[in-house]
């Protein structure tokens, strides 16, 4: 019997949210249990449609009624809210101070305490409109065209000098 390996999961966070992103393509039908202070996550797929499952035990407690998960063709997104009296930032997504190969940044989503909290939800966003923001370029089957980009000129088109 083959146990089922975690699968690769990336994680930011804000002021009130956690976004966690589980990098696994074509999972259709995962199981997902959010929790106050755990995420359980099981689904097959990925190239070699192989079973995955984990459960990330939470450095602090969040509001499972006010989380969100998408299923999506390439990963899985899930925003979790952080309890109202526990907003603040996290030293480190789970309960215990340890490395996990699993488990990476998301820098691309990442907002330091510093920063601005224009866009924190609580701070008057909306969780919806965030959740849909999240899938990148805008909601549905949408596909970027790049018909209307003109052709760059190549640098590497042009002729070599000559050796002295």
């Amino acid at each position: 019997m083959t146990t089922a390996s975690p699968p690769p999961v990336m994680w930011a966070q804000r002021h009130a949210v956690v976004f966690l992103t589980v990098c696994l393509e074509d999972c259709k039908n995962p199981e997902i249990r959010i929790e106050p202070d755990k995420v359980y996550f099981k689904g097959t797929g990925g190239t070699e449609k192989k079973e995955h499952e984990i459960t990330i035990d939470l450095y602090n407690e969040i509001d499972p009624e006010k989380s969100l998960k998408a299923v999506r063709d390439r990963n899985i997104e899930i925003m979790l809210k952080k309890k109202e009296d526990k907003h603040g930032y996290w030293p480190q997504l789970t309960k215990e101070k340890k490395k996990y190969h699993w488990l990476k940044v998301d820098f691309n989503r990442w907002q330091d305490e510093e920063d601005s909290d224009d866009d924190v939800v609580g701070g008057g966003g909306d969780l919806e409109e965030m959740m849909r923001s999240m899938g990148g370029l805008g909601g549905g089957d949408s596909k970027p065209s790049f018909d209307d980009l003109d052709p760059l000129e190549d640098s590497d088109d042009d002729d070599m000098p000559d050796l002295e």
